[in-house]
């Protein structure tokens, strides 16, 4: 004997109610013994409420949706059935009559009590269930309406009675004993009392129902037939990536579905597992699917030791704490009585060994009243001042991490957490049981997306971790970066399970947003079309809106205004990377509370391409100072376009000629005057002082300007290009001179005892600046450990591929992270 419950959503209309015809009669075909239980059709349980509510209120509106309960059942019936409906109708009109009488009595009364309110939602599964069998036969089956009341007796506890099992099992068995080869099609959801009055079974009742049956009939299997391919990891609303598991434990099946988990009910599981009766949760639109498996033992082999990821929002946090609580017995006694005296449940609980405080969850719809009855419980120690009142916190998620595998894998806890924290999920309350089959926490509401997503992917995607990247400015830096990425996504998956997802695109004029990832071959037209135009503070406030895990922003621009946001993205627990230098290279106390407010908060702040483009410089000089090694002298030449410029000066072509193909080669900036003023070289000086341990601001470093005054003052770039024309002969002597003495002009930026200082320079060849070619940028160490070889490092140190290169091993190193 094979038990199917099939769901509202899969008997909602008539077509849905042949394709579960369909699957019984190929079930049928291959000699399965079946009895089948069915819900009201879709949406009729709920229609039936609110009619009953409407008709307490004595409100006349209450006709108009027993007039659409009744034609929906009349026009399923007249499509099941065809000419086969007037031998049915005759029936199914008495059952309308009867609701239409009651509800008018209802209206009469002003008043619904829970037991007439049972009766008047037995209509819905009574009506389904009759149409089915009477389908069925039409098809040929040998098939009954059973009205479950006549064999599932309870108590007298309306809208949630309990079965007498006792009885009920009798019942079953005596009448299906009776019934060979017949296939019973069965009311869920509903049952009686002794006496003969309507029950109903509460939550999840219809997969009671067929619970029951399967207990008692001893069944070789229970099968529940909904709308999704099984029990999910995870709400697939809330986590696209959610998947179906293949198998779950009585235990873990349990557990889900106190924590939110809607495909299978906690009650549904109790016969199923007293009787060792294995259940399969299948989707009635895709038949083939294997669908989820529960029976008594975890799946040794499943790919994460957790099975599920569930939450209940709408949840209250109270505390209840005082000096009075410490080593007085019987106060969580007094506690949870007076809840349970007032039917409020409790769904997690935590309390510190020191006794001073119990906190526990409960509905926020139960919040009042349970500060009311604590109160008055403990109301003669909150006089004396011993116990303090019940605090609450409300808007709040338990969230729930639930697999049997977990009790036999170190650090699931520490993994976790870690997780959360580091993307500033903040865990007000934790609980753990001894069994180690789940670990459940609070958290704000509005951060159970995040949390859920972000948990999902560490355990059941932990081979590849997402990072997800907001990138301001696609510029020449910021173009490259993104084909860079497009063009190393697959390796990057395969090689470091890492996967970059772009959300965020802003250029000057629009930004474009997706959480799902922005297409890297389209997005130039993409951001094109957008309709949001480029705004800086709405980008960071999107960005933080959208609350994804693992969130980077990258800034690509070399604006003044853009850094002044870096500390609210940080504050929100999104890393930073940047190849823009006015943020370390501005105020000292600046610089540092960035990087405070990264470390503090487990995240990155990430500029290597401060200094050197794509050279390992800030990282290796990082290195060295944590390791203990002290920096005594810094040379460097740091930037690309002066570089380039005295690396190719030999005085065969005019200076300005050479300034010109600089910025044409995309090696300065636009106006060439902001790499020749040798502010860019004292930014970077700045920063690797900074990185050095040495407090300097910008003040501090002495400059001798390169060009003469008169360049610097032009009103724009042709004015200026036109002045250093007119200075040729004063480069060209620079040169002259310094070749008659065997050496070469270099920017050279100089750090020592605690000064920085900028100046062009003659070197020799006894200078390791002497060989530099094309645009090398070259750093010399002199260190405590490196003093009489200093390290050297040396590379290109302009131009977009290089540069990119370097922010994008900066995103990598995100990765990295936990």
């Amino acid at each position: 004997m094979k038990i199917l419950k099939f769901g509202g959503s899969s008997v909602k209309t008539a077509e849905r109610i042949g394709q579960v015809m369909d699957i019984l009669e190929d079930k049928l075909s291959k000699g399965d013994q079946l009895a089948v239980v069915c819900s009201a059709m879709g949406g009729i349980t709920d229609l039936l409420i609110d009619m009953a509510n409407l008709a307490a209120e004595a409100n006349d509106e209450y006709t108009g949706l027993f007039h659409q309960f009744k034609d929906r059942h009349d026009t399923a019936a007249r499509m099941l059935l065809a000419d086969g409906y007037l031998e049915i109708s005759k029936e199914l009109n008495q059952n309308h009559d009867t609701l239409k009488a009651l509800l008018k009595g209802i209206s009469l009364v002003r008043e619904i009590s829970p037991r007439t309110m049972d009766y008047v939602l037995s209509f819905g599964e009574r009506n389904s269930n009759f149409l089915i069998s009477k389908a069925l036969v039409k098809r040929g089956v040998n098939a009954e309406y059973l009205d479950a009341r006549k064999v599932i007796t309870t108590n007298k506890s309306f809208t949630s009675a309990k079965v007498k099992f006792n009885i009920t099992n009798n019942n079953i068995t005596e009448y299906f004993a009776e019934r060979k080869g017949t296939v019973q099609v069965v009311t869920g959801f509903i049952a009686s009392a002794v006496g003969g009055l309507t029950t109903t079974l509460g939550r999840g009742g219809s997969d009671y129902t067929a619970a029951i049956l399967a207990g008692a009939l001893k069944a070789e299997v229970l099968e529940i037939w909904t709308d999704v391919d099984g029990v999910l990891t995870c709400d697939p609303r809330k986590v696209k990536k959610a998947f179906t598991l293949p198998e779950l434990s009585y235990a873990e099946a349990m557990e889900m579905s106190h924590f939110g988990a809607k495909v299978i009910y906690p009650p549904t599981i109790q016969p199923a597992l007293a009787a060792g009766i294995p259940i399969y949760i299948k989707n009635t639109f895709n038949p083939d699917f294997l669908g989820t498996r529960i029976h008594e033992k975890a799946d040794p082999n499943f790919r994460s030791p957790i099975k599920g990821i569930s939450s209940l929002k709408d949840i209250a946090m109270m505390t209840l704490q005082g000096s009075g609580m410490m080593g007085t017995p019987g106060i969580s006694a007094r506690l949870f009585s007076a809840l349970g005296k007032e039917s409020i449940n409790v769904v997690l609980i935590t309390q510190a060994s020191s006794e001073h405080s119990i906190t526990f969850a409960i509905s926020e719809s139960d919040a009042k009243k349970a500060m009311r009855y604590i109160n008055h419980e403990f109301d003669k120690e909150i006089e004396r001042g011993v116990i303090y009142p019940v605090k609450a916190k409300k808007d709040l998620v338990v969230m729930a991490v639930i697999g049997e595998n977990m009790k036999d894998v170190p650090g699931i806890a520490g993994k976790l957490f870690q997780s959360l924290g580091r993307n500033g999920i903040n865990i007000i309350a934790i609980a753990q049981g001894s069994s180690e089959l789940n670990i459940s926490f609070v958290i704000d509401k509005h951060q159970e997306l995040k949390a859920l997503n972000l948990i999902h992917d560490q355990f059941f995607l932990s081979d590849l971790k997402r990072i997800n990247v907001f990138t301001l400015g696609v510029g020449l830096i910021g173009g490259t970066l993104l084909e860079q990425i497009q063009e190393q996504q697959e390796l990057l998956k395969e090689e470091l399970l890492l996967e970059i997802n772009v959300a965020g695109i802003s250029n000057s004029r629009k930004m474009l947003f997706d959480d799902e990832g922005i297409s890297l071959s389209e997005w130039k037209d993409d951001l094109n079309t957008s309709q949001q135009k480029a705004e800086m503070e709405e980008f960071v406030s999107n960005m933080i809106e959208m609350n994804l895990p693992n969130s980077v922003f990258v800034d690509n621009t070399a604006s003044k205004e853009v850094p002044a946001y870096y500390k609210q993205i940080l504050s929100a627990n999104i890393s930073v990377v940047t190849p823009n230098k006015v943020a370390t290279s501005s105020s000292y106390e600046s610089y540092l509370e960035l990087k405070q407010i990264a470390k503090s908060k487990g995240i990155k702040f990430l500029y290597e391409t401060n200094v050197g483009a794509g050279l390992p410089v800030i990282g290796t000089l990082q290195g060295l100072i944590q390791s203990g090694d002290r920096v005594q002298k810094i040379e460097a030449v740091v930037s690309g376009s002066l570089s380039y410029i005295f690396n190719n000066f030999d005085g065969s072509r005019p200076f300005s000629e050479l300034v010109t193909e600089a910025k044409e080669l995309g090696y300065t900036e636009p106006d060439p005057r902001e790499d020749l003023s040798g502010a860019d070289v004292s930014r970077k000086i700045i920063i690797l002082a900074r990185e050095s341990g040495i407090a300097i601001e910008p003040a501090d470093v002495s400059l001798s300007p390169i060009l003469p005054e008169k360049c610097m003052e032009a009103a724009d770039v042709d004015a200026f290009f036109k002045s250093l024309e007119m200075e040729n002969d004063y480069f060209a002597k620079l040169i002259s001179d310094a070749k008659d003495d065997g050496k070469v002009l270099r920017f050279i930026a100089t750090m020592e005892g605690g000064k920085a200082s900028l100046a062009l320079q003659s070197v020799g060849a006894d200078s390791s600046f002497y060989s530099l070619e094309g645009s090398d940028n070259m750093i010399v160490f002199t260190t405590k450990r490196y003093h009489t070889r200093p390290l050297v490092i040396r590379g290109p140190g302009a131009g977009a591929e290089v540069t990119a290169g370097g922010v994008f091993s900066d995103i990598i190193s995100v990765g990295a992270l936990g």
